[in-house]
């Protein structure tokens, strides 16, 4: 009987789920073989290298799965997120701007950025992507804490106060 990818992508995702991360990613590595240009497979393959703690398997896994699904916000999303893990804040930009760019209203691009932006102690710019996120959903909170840790960088305690209140109206 022949494999099929959408079942090993199942079983591969109900593996890593269970902490079974050796196997999930032999998993995924077979039904890549089957089917070499599924995103969503090498998506799910970074996914599980992450999980486990192979962030530069991760990488590679996401990469090749954004250059197979460009349009796919999501895999550009968990990029630049990853990128934050790595401590790679240029990269974490490249994406995010790749993102806005074909996603201008996307808050969690605009939050990611702002987190790139804060780390690389860019406080100015890290506090117009977070107002920019919260512009756009008024209830992100991610943003909002974002935000008011960086209006305090800022000593704008007006700032600050105002996303406190913000917060406490959203939780």
């Amino acid at each position: 009987m022949r494999e099929r990818p959408d079942k090993l992508n199942n079983h591969a995702i109900m593996l890593a789920s269970d902490g079974e991360y050796t196997e999930a990613i032999a998993c995924f590595k077979r039904a890549i073989v089957i089917e070499r240009n599924n995103y969503l497979l090498w998506y799910n393959l970074g996914i599980t290298y992450r999980d486990s703690g192979d962030l530069s398997s991760a990488r590679s896994s996401l990469e090749k799965a954004h250059q197979i699904a460009p349009e796919k916000a999501d895999v550009l999303e968990t990029l630049s997120t990853l990128c934050i893990q790595m401590e790679d804040y240029v990269d974490s930009l490249g994406y995010t701007k790749e993102g806005l760019e074909k996603w201008p209203e996307n808050p969690a691009f605009w939050n990611l950025s702002g987190v790139a932006l804060f780390n690389m102690e860019k406080y100015e710019q890290a506090s117009e992507s977070f107002e920019q996120a919260v512009c756009l959903n008024p209830y992100y909170t991610d943003a909002l804490y974002n935000l008011r840790d960086t209006y305090t960088q800022l000593n704008n305690h007006n700032g600050a106060d105002e996303c406190n209140k913000r917060i406490k109206n959203a939780l």
